[in-house]
């Protein structure tokens, strides 16, 4: 007797659902799963690039997140070097949490996707212009996202603007790592740690940025200030907290804390969070 092919789901709905499952299963069985993350492998290589950006590498992948190549977003004001993203794998992936020049570069995600692959961004923004040929994948918030050996969740963030923005939670090689744009304070911390904490390592924001360009000028940062960094790596549960986002100087309406880099440091200390500074190029070290 001859056995029917299995039905397939029609409905996009079920297709979703099921993708979730399957894909939140795929995170939840990674090493050290709803219990933590693996100190033992070290597939996982991390670099971190100019700006917010940050390079996942297992041998033969490639992720991105928020990569920026352009020299014209900041000019002089922004000192990191500028750190090259087009020599990724075939089949490469860019994340971006939300869609302001310095986290969305097109220039960036054309290099980076050359060879193929997804642009993949919080759902509810589509992101201008896109490069040719490049796929593209709408992210709704708490549904995982498959790039081939990487499983990344968007997960809420507050922009400074009210603009939408995510973070990214990525699981790849046993390691599962928590990116944070340029998010600033919110109220969704404790709900990210205890779904998927703790984290190997948290790329967050430090420099508390005040912005003087919508009016009336609020005088309040629009972005994660050092003290605030460390009490989101603390509640995540972060065994490294990697600040990012923090190096503009010499600008009237974008005004950076004093001494952001001091500041983490001095945090950190009364609250026992470990700290490693990685300047744009250089790869993050793994604590043993």
């Amino acid at each position: 007797m001859k056995t029917a092919a299995p039905h397939l789901p029609t409905d996009p709905r079920r297709r979703r659902f099921l993708t979730y499952c399957t894909g939140l299963a795929t995170l939840m069985a990674l090493p050290g799963g709803a219990s933590g993350a693996s100190t033992t492998s070290q597939s996982l290589r991390i670099q971190r690039l100019a700006w917010a950006g940050i390079r996942l590498q297992l041998p033969g992948a490639t992720l991105f997140i928020d990569p920026l190549i352009d020299a014209q977003v900041w000019g002089e004001a922004l000192a990191d070097t500028l750190v090259a993203v087009n020599d990724g794998a075939a089949d490469a992936a860019v994340l971006i949490t939300h869609g302001h020049s310095d986290h969305f570069d097109a220039q960036a995600t054309a290099a980076a996707l050359r060879h193929g692959g997804v642009l993949a961004y919080p759902a509810g923004i589509r992101p201008e212009p896109l490069p040719d040929g490049v796929r593209v994948r709408p992210s709704p918030l708490w549904e995982p996202q498959l790039f081939g050996d990487f499983t990344a969740v968007p997960v809420p963030a507050a922009d400074g603007y009210g603009d939408p923005q995510v973070s990214w939670v990525v699981s790849a090689g046993g390691r599962r790592i928590f990116h944070g744009g340029d998010t600033l304070w919110h109220g969704h911390w404790w709900r990210i740690g205890r779904q998927f904490g703790p984290f190997d390592a948290a790329f967050l924001p430090i420099n508390g940025a005040r912005f003087g360009w919508r009016h009336p000028v609020s005088g309040l940062p629009g972005v994660l200030t050092p003290e605030q960094a460390v009490a989101a790596a603390a509640i995540l549960g972060a065994r490294t907290l990697v600040p990012i986002h923090y190096g503009v100087r010499d600008m009237d309406a974008y005004v950076e804390v004093d001494d952001p880099i001091g500041a983490l440091r001095a945090a950190a200390r009364e609250r026992d969070v470990p700290v490693q500074v990685v300047k744009p190029g250089d790869w993050i070290e793994w604590p043993t």
